[in-house]
């Protein structure tokens, strides 16, 4: 069991990423595991905390199939071949993608009360969760910082699946794991404290950490 939890598990995280101190950085939590690790990951870098929303556009018939993902900032990445060859309409792809904007603007607002998201214009976007399991999240993150305008995406988690290394390192400058287990049983399988978060420590982790100007 390498991690006792995702703050043990984010100390060990940040000593692998000094090499970005000094950067003009932001650290982005991937909701909800990766908030107690990133945390941990900014503050021993001295960087500021925010978080990056994305939402997942299911198919029409199979919802866990992506066809793409919206995030903050009005960024739609889609896999247009893959909309074309399910011949999904543009009302039936406007409606989905209404459904999951309305879905971020409600987090944005619970996760980031009275405030707006940090600027990635130009910065090191330091995207952080507590493991990759598919990827499919993680390179829809990915591709959401760099329309948000990050210069460099550098992708880091304390255990990622072998298979799913492969497919997220295309979408990155940089991919930095901890462990890559040939008998991967999960995220969960990687620590011994694997509770599922509240929204209000969340929020409580944003709120201690942020020390940047909000675009």
């Amino acid at each position: 069991m390498p991690f006792s939890d995702r703050a043990e598990a984010g100390r060990q995280l940040a000593r692998r990423l000094q090499h970005l101190r000094g950067e003009d950085l932001v650290v982005l939590a991937l909701p909800r595991g990766g908030f107690p690790v990133a945390a941990e990951v900014a503050a021993a870098l001295d960087a500021p905390l925010d978080v990056i929303l994305v939402r997942k556009l299911g198919m029409p018939l199979q919802p866990e199939l992506a066809m793409g993902a919206v995030g903050e900032g009005g960024v739609l990445v889609l896999n247009r071949s893959l909309v074309r060859r399910a011949k999904v309409g543009k009302a039936e792809l406007a409606e989905i993608e209404r459904g999951a904007r309305d879905e971020i603007d409600r987090r944005a607002r619970r996760f980031r009360p009275g405030r707006d998201r940090l600027s990635l214009v130009g910065r090191t976007a330091l995207l952080v969760d507590d493991g990759i399991a598919t990827g499919a999240t993680a390179r829809a993150a990915c591709r959401v910082a760099r329309e948000l305008g990050a210069a460099r995406v550098v992708l880091a988690a304390p255990v990622c699946a072998p298979d799913a290394a492969p497919r997220v390192r295309d979408e990155v400058d940089e991919l930095v794991c901890l462990e890559t287990p040939e008998e991967f049983f999960g995220v969960g399988g990687s620590y011994a404290d694997f509770r599922q978060l509240p929204d209000e420590e969340m929020v409580e982790l944003l709120r201690r950490a942020v020390h940047d100007e909000p675009v």
